[in-house]
């Protein structure tokens, strides 16, 4: 359905219309999806990231502080007897050393002069640029090693001892492999992209619900002009949709209006174009009876020149809706320029001096040589709109009359006047005879043949123009003088 497309399309337009050549916007549900879950994913995976480091951190602060209780415990027994530093460490305590239920635990002791007390010998020693921690009141540090190609965090403590003899400071390291680190990483890691995953889940469903929910106005628009009948140009309501969106639907039925008043103008045109020439191609068909039937070569002439007649005035009438239908529809995106009114004027005083001396009507031009009469437009348009207003001057002014053809330059713009002394038009009459198709009566009576048509076409030519028209009585009050205003045309 035309309707249904063009509301469709309408809908989708975001103002400006969009080259040929751009891709479609494509889905708002899917866009909307899209702008909102993505970067939300994005956040919660970093998200997760600094909680999962966060909790690396605390994790690691927690064993170390379990590893550093240990080492207080060995450092404990740790003692002086006869100028010798001892390590005094029960069987049940190596037992707990040596072995955990999520890893080993390995411990040295070293003296005063670097020799090992107790524990395991080669254990790695302190690397020199370890700091020392500041998280606790004591001389410890912690590093990573690998010892018995196992990773081992281990902690080293300085611990003094001293008796009657002598005092030092002597060195406690207690190490642990990291599988119960480890393993609690992987908890951490496991638990953290669960819960994340969860909340993205439950965020995208909401998000999924809510978006649907907010682009249901839309979708109940969609389906009140897909129902529409194609007849039916009436507005659509505003209250079905959003606010953001009520600008679209009001400009959209601001165009329903603009195309129902130009289909109404359509129908009008063609009901009155039909019965202009309804009349005279039922006298041409009753003309052609009449001369089949006749058999007097005199008779029979004199009815085909009343055919030859007929006809010359249904070209005329037909000429004039195509130059009508012609200007409403498709002269409107013509090349437009500057174009010298005067010489316009010149032109049609020319092509109809013929007809005007033939009928004895005096035709004048006037205007100065040299006065720039320059107007924006389309030169064709401009030579119809002088040729209608001076012919139909010309048809309406009897014998003996005079035309008059004005162009002059004014301060706001350039003015065309066509003056005649024919029986002008009643003032009452003056804003009808715009209409297509209408007469007034005192042009029914100096002219029953003419169309109704050239005024009206005078005036969508103008309006084109940007110019303004009147009517008026010509000079002493006798006629019908036209005047069309032009502005002035924009500078280079």
């Amino acid at each position: 359905m035309a309707l249904t497309a063009f509301l469709r399309t309408a809908l989708l337009r975001r103002g400006d219309a969009a080259p040929a050549a751009a891709k479609p916007p494509g889905s708002l549900r899917n866009q909307l999806l899209r702008w909102l879950i993505l970067p939300l994913v994005a956040l919660v995976a970093l998200n997760a990231i600094a909680l999962y480091r966060d909790a690396l951190e605390a994790s690691d602060i927690a064993y170390d502080r379990s590893l550093l209780a240990s080492t207080r415990a060995l450092a404990e027994r740790v003692t002086v007897r006869d100028g010798k530093v001892m390590a005094d460490v029960p069987y049940v305590a190596l037992d707990s050393f040596e072995t955990d239920t999520l890893g080993r635990i390995y411990y040295k002791v070293t003296g005063l002069g670097g020799e090992t007390v107790a524990g395991y010998g080669d254990l790695p020693p302190v690397p020199k640029n370890v700091p020392r921690s500041d998280l606790y009141p004591a001389l410890v540090r912690f590093y990573h090693a690998d010892y018995n190609g196992e990773p081992v965090r281990i902690a080293a403590l300085l611990q003094p001892v001293y008796d009657d003899s002598m005092r030092g400071i002597a060195l406690i390291q207690v190490g642990e492999t990291l599988d119960a680190r480890r393993a609690l990483s992987r908890r951490i890691l496991v638990n953290t992209l669960l819960r994340q995953a969860l909340l993205v889940l439950a965020v995208a469903t909401l998000v999924w619900f809510a978006v649907r929910l907010v682009l249901r106005p839309l979708m109940r628009l969609k389906n009140e002009v897909e129902t529409r009948a194609l007849s039916d140009l009436s507005d659509v309501d505003q209250a079905l949709v959003h606010k953001e969106v009520r600008p679209l639907v009001a400009a959209m039925n601001g165009t329903m209006a603009r195309m129902q008043g130009l289909i109404a103008s359509q129908r009008r045109f063609i009901a009155d174009a039909s019965h202009q020439l309804r009349t005279p191609l039922t006298v041409l068909k009753t003309q052609a009876e009449l001369a089949l039937r006749e058999n007097d070569p005199a008779a029979m002439r004199a009815i085909v020149g009343s055919i030859a007649g007929t006809l010359d005035s249904t070209i005329h009438l037909a000429n004039r809706l195509l130059t009508l239908a012609r200007i409403e529809h498709g002269s409107g995106s013509a090349h437009s320029g500057p174009v010298s009114l005067a010489a316009v004027a010149g032109q049609v005083g020319l092509e109809l001096a013929l007809p005007a001396v033939q009928k004895g009507v005096d035709l004048a031009l006037e205007a100065v040589d040299g006065e720039d009469t320059t107007v924006n437009g389309q030169e064709l348009l401009l030579h119809e709109l002088v040729s209608n207003l001076a012919d139909n001057a010309i048809r309406y002014t009897p014998a003996g009359g005079s035309v008059l053809l004005r162009v002059g330059r004014r301060e706001s713009g350039v003015l065309l006047e066509v003056l005649d002394s024919g029986p002008g038009i009643a003032p009452a009459e003056v804003d009808k005879v715009f209409m297509p198709f209408y007469r007034a009566q005192a042009t029914l009576e100096a002219n029953p043949g003419g169309t109704g048509l050239g005024l009206a076409i005078v005036r969508d030519i103008a309006n084109m123009h940007g110019a303004t028209l009147a009517l008026d009585r010509g000079e002493g009050g006798r006629g019908l003088k036209v005047s069309v205003m032009f502005p002035a045309p924009a500078p280079r």
